[in-house]
């Protein structure tokens, strides 16, 4: 489908939430000394959908790659936008934002309803509404790092198992940095624990998500591209799981931080408040 067509279909959208949520930040956030959320809350769900759907698209128009061996489920460094938009305004815009823009971007990619709705819908909603409820959360983040590390083990081997040798390495080289990146945040960055590990959670449950439904989808389904039903094996969703989550960690551990923090600066009052 023309890349014109899906930005005039957008355009308006993304225009009218952007106007919406600036106002809305800028002069509508007080009222009687408390946050007015709802229409921040619709506002910046709708500016979510709008900027994941289009850079989305956008994206793969430009590098379509997808998993290796198995095709489908797409390299999408997008993840970032709804992870900020979870972080700033809350669990609630990330998920159904993130829920929405996925779906419109599947239809323009793909155009099969029922494999959206259950892999990607589903997976993008768990992912980012864990990120946004749990970077508002305390928790034993010594505890997480470790089993965060015992699970990066869990996700090579599979890769080694299951994957070619060159494609397992590459997994292990940006699983085993992507660890060190984090354990280097949480214990040198204490600001940024909770969105890390938020992330790494939110991560590892939408990735698993992914992995399974799809798998399930190919048993009763016809995939995207295919003549007839053909019935994948089930270390297939092993493999999903594996790429969506090597393919995605690094742009949420290195960029979501520094994007977060000129939000921040620029809007102080969005900064999130920890709740037991």
């Amino acid at each position: 489908m023309p890349l014109n067509f899906v930005l005039r279909v957008l355009y308006t959208c993304l225009k009218n939430s952007y106007e919406t949520l600036i106002y809305h930040t800028v002069y509508g956030l007080k009222k009687d000394g408390e946050l007015s959320l709802k229409p921040l809350h619709v506002a910046s769900a709708a500016m979510n959908a709008a900027l994941y759907a289009v850079f989305g698209y956008i994206f793969y128009f430009i590098i379509p790659i997808t998993t290796p061996g198995l095709g489908l489920v797409r390299f999408w460094p997008v993840v970032i936008i709804p992870a900020v938009f979870a972080v700033l305004f809350g669990p609630w815009v990330g998920g159904l934002g993130a829920a929405i823009g996925i779906f419109i971007s599947d239809m323009f990619i793909h155009g099969n309803p029922i494999l959206s709705l259950m892999a990607g819908v589903t997976s993008n909603f768990a992912m980012f509404f864990l990120i946004g409820y749990i970077t508002r959360r305390k928790f034993n983040w010594k505890i997480l790092t470790a089993l965060f590390g015992l699970g990066s083990l869990i996700f090579i081997w599979i890769s080694y198992v299951w994957l070619d040798f060159e494609v397992t390495m590459w997994f292990a080289g940006v699983i085993i940095m992507s660890y060190i990146a984090l354990v280097i945040v949480v214990l040198l960055l204490p600001k940024w624990r909770s969105f890390e590990i938020a992330s790494t959670v939110g991560l590892i449950v939408g990735s698993a998500i992914i992995g399974v439904t799809v798998w399930l989808f190919s048993q009763y389904f016809i995939m995207p591209g295919a003549a007839d039903v053909v019935p994948l094996p089930a270390y297939a969703s092993l493999t999903w799981l594996v790429w969506t989550f090597a393919t995605e960690i690094p742009f949420l551990l290195v960029l979501g931080p520094p994007i977060l923090e000129a939000c921040y600066r620029a809007f102080p009052s969005l900064v999130p408040q920890s709740e037991e």
